[in-house]
């Protein structure tokens, strides 16, 4: 079989390493961190420490050049968004070597950058919560002063800014808290949109999966967040798989305005206010609840690879609904830190322990991953917990 180069080796990464290492697919992982799980899975035949893609992308392209003449038509599969932008910027280059698993630079850049990917659902007539890019800090003082609050001071390209500032993204709930998010990251040089703020629970938001190839879908998936971290703002710690009709047009529309093809996950958010469901972000990687998809019968890294190494198109079929998908060391962390605000009764907490589930680290069939993911939690909550909780007096 071909070789698959899997590029990050994070929670998303620990899916598409797992579901084609366990059908003997020889895997390679590129990684940048040691506290990556996917990194120390039984299923990767080899571990590599890479060059960052946005900091060192010379010395990136030069590594996929040198790995080159071993794994020569191998599927490169990007899983972290810094990845895809250099697989993007050079496919036609990569694509002499390899088979490249993302679209086209365009589309990619369209999907990597926000403030373009709603510009195309203006263009495709798909709701989307009112944003503005913000270009001076002038602007931010006049627009802050107009602006509804709690907003959202959000980066345009999100990957690098949540690298450095530890979050997505800022909930300014006024003036004083907007200025200081837009502040500290034009100086750090990320372009920032001021974003309105969709009200409601994690449970409005949902994910439209699919496969698409030459404007058709060819498998489509939907699941919906059940719990963030951090809550309102963060990505999924729990989600719930289940059919909801009303993303799949939008989602199918977005996608075809865009010319896309291949996976993709787009997340959209219902708005009670207008009841519609408003477009969040496209993902053109494999997300972060891959391993959900995978266990109710829709196997998108297998499936993706097929195509890519063999040609062969997936075929549409249906998928298991009321399945969890849990990040335990996050929801376990997120509950603890939140739980005043949260207000989950214990039931609520537990059930999807208590219903068919699968986790996003933790495999008895391949549990070094889950202590790798144990040991970087333990460090991560007690850092969280000593900035969240308030300080006893001396």
């Amino acid at each position: 079989m071909l070789p698959a180069i899997v590029l990050s080796t994070g929670t998303a990464a620990l899916g598409v390493i797992q579901s084609l290492g366990r059908r003997g697919v020889p895997v390679v992982g590129l990684y940048q961190d040691e506290s990556e799980p996917g990194r120390s899975s039984r299923y990767l035949v080899e571990a590599i420490r890479a060059p960052h893609p946005d900091r060192e992308e010379p010395a990136l392209l030069a590594l996929l050049h040198e790995l080159a003449p071993r794994l020569a038509g191998a599927v490169l599969l990007p899983c972290a968004d810094g990845f895809l932008g250099v697989l993007g910027r050079h496919r036609e280059l990569l694509s002499q070597t390899y088979r490249v698993a993302c679209p086209e630079p365009e589309i990619v850049r369209a999907v990597l950058e926000k403030s373009l990917t709603y510009e195309v659902a203006q263009k495709a007539g798909i709701p989307a919560p009112r944003t503005l890019l913000l270009e001076s800090d002038e602007q931010a003082m006049r627009e802050g002063r107009r602006v509804t609050y709690p907003c959202l001071v959000k980066p345009v390209t999100g990957h690098g800014y949540a690298r450095q500032f530890h979050k997505k993204m800022v909930l300014a709930t006024g003036l004083e808290e907007l200025m200081v998010a837009w502040r500290e990251a034009d100086a750090a040089g990320y372009p920032m949109m001021l974003q309105e703020f969709i009200p409601g629970p994690d449970g409005n938001g949902v994910n439209y999966n699919s496969y698409f190839w030459e404007g058709e879908p060819l498998v489509e998936f939907t699941a919906r967040k059940i719990r963030g971290a951090p809550p309102r703002i963060g990505s999924p710690r729990v989600v719930l798989s289940q059919h909801v009709p009303e993303v799949i047009e939008p989602g199918r529309r977005l996608l075809r305005t865009l010319g896309y093809s291949g996976f993709s996950c787009t997340e959209f958010k219902w708005d009670a206010r207008d009841a519609s469901y408003k477009l969040m972000e496209v993902n053109g990687r494999h997300n972060m609840s891959s391993k959900l998809a995978a266990r109710c019968g829709i196997d998108f890294p297998w499936l993706e690879y097929q195509h890519r190494a063999t040609g062969q198109l997936p075929a549409a079929h249906d998928f298991e609904e009321g399945v969890y998908w849990i990040d335990i060391a996050r929801d376990v962390s997120t509950t603890l830190l939140h739980w005043r605000s949260e207000r989950y009764r214990p039931s609520e907490i537990l059930a999807p322990y208590l219903h068919p589930h699968v986790f996003a680290a933790l495999d008895r069939d391949d549990l070094r991953p889950w202590l790798t993911r144990m040991r970087a939690a333990v460090g991560q909550l007690g850092g969280r917990m000593q900035r969240v909780l308030p300080h006893k007096a001396h």
